[in-house]
């Protein structure tokens, strides 16, 4: 098959601002992510290690104690992205709501080679690859990161009590076995968790920068503006993700 048919999985050459979006709303694609997705992936570091963490979070278009976009956390004051945020508080979040499984390979796997891949297609039944493909069809094929500056909450505080209670309402699972054995629920009800323990601290991301990216390596640059004057020119050319290299 001709190989302009088979565009590499990254084409696109992406170390500075590419394709830049600045507007005073979120791109739609972002905040579909956004209310789709179920989890996101927080990367913190400490200067020396990056860290990566699978979290729950809940996305909100405005607060009472903000006006713009926020996602909302909360964290084990004595884990270790705790700790990385409260010495570097800059994180970057990973949100996407495509299938996670890799989908089978295109050939054979001779001498045993790609163990760790999926089988075949050919191996698949016509009603597997069916399923399979609708499954993935009715999803995104985009993802978003963010990058931005955490803030605790402080403790004891209307805000985090406001932003606790929405947290709590926005975790509700639909019908299913839990990760750790919890019981199905009667069809048609619905849980939550419960409880936030008092001990855990409240996080949020203000989303304000970013960049989308799609699954054949297409990336866009996307910037959250305030209502007023445009940015001045130049004030950005040099950015990547609206970062400064140098800061």
């Amino acid at each position: 098959m001709s190989d302009s048919l088979n565009p590499p999985l990254s084409y696109e050459a992406s170390a500075n601002t590419t394709h830049p979006h600045i507007a005073t709303s979120l791109p739609s694609e972002v905040i579909s992510c956004l209310k789709n997705s179920r989890f996101l992936h927080l990367a913190t570091c400490d200067g020396l290690t990056p860290h990566v963490s699978l979290m729950s979070y809940t996305y909100l278009p405005s607060t009472p104690f903000d006006p713009q976009p926020t996602i909302i956390m909360t964290t084990n004051p004595d884990s270790r992205k705790t700790n990385h945020l409260l010495s570097n508080p800059r994180v970057s979040l990973l949100v996407h709501d495509w299938v996670s499984h890799r989908p089978p390979t295109r050939a054979p796997n001779p001498g045993g080679q790609r163990d760790g891949s999926p089988p075949p297609a050919a191996t698949r039944s016509s009603l597997a690859s069916f399923l399979l493909d609708l499954n993935t069809s009715a999803l995104s094929s985009i993802s978003t990161t963010i990058t931005g500056t955490a803030r605790f909450l402080e403790s004891g505080s209307e805000e985090e009590a406001w932003c606790k209670a929405r947290h709590l309402e926005n975790n509700t699972f639909e019908e299913e076995q839990g990760l750790f054995g919890q019981q199905r629920q009667p069809s048609g009800q619905r849980t939550s968790i419960s409880s936030i323990d008092n001990n855990v601290r409240v996080v949020v991301v203000p989303v304000r920068e970013g960049r989308i990216a799609d699954w054949k390596g297409c990336v866009r640059d996307w910037t959250l503006v305030s209502e007023g004057p445009e940015p001045a020119a130049g004030t950005r050319a040099n950015m990547v993700n609206g970062v400064s290299p140098s800061s």
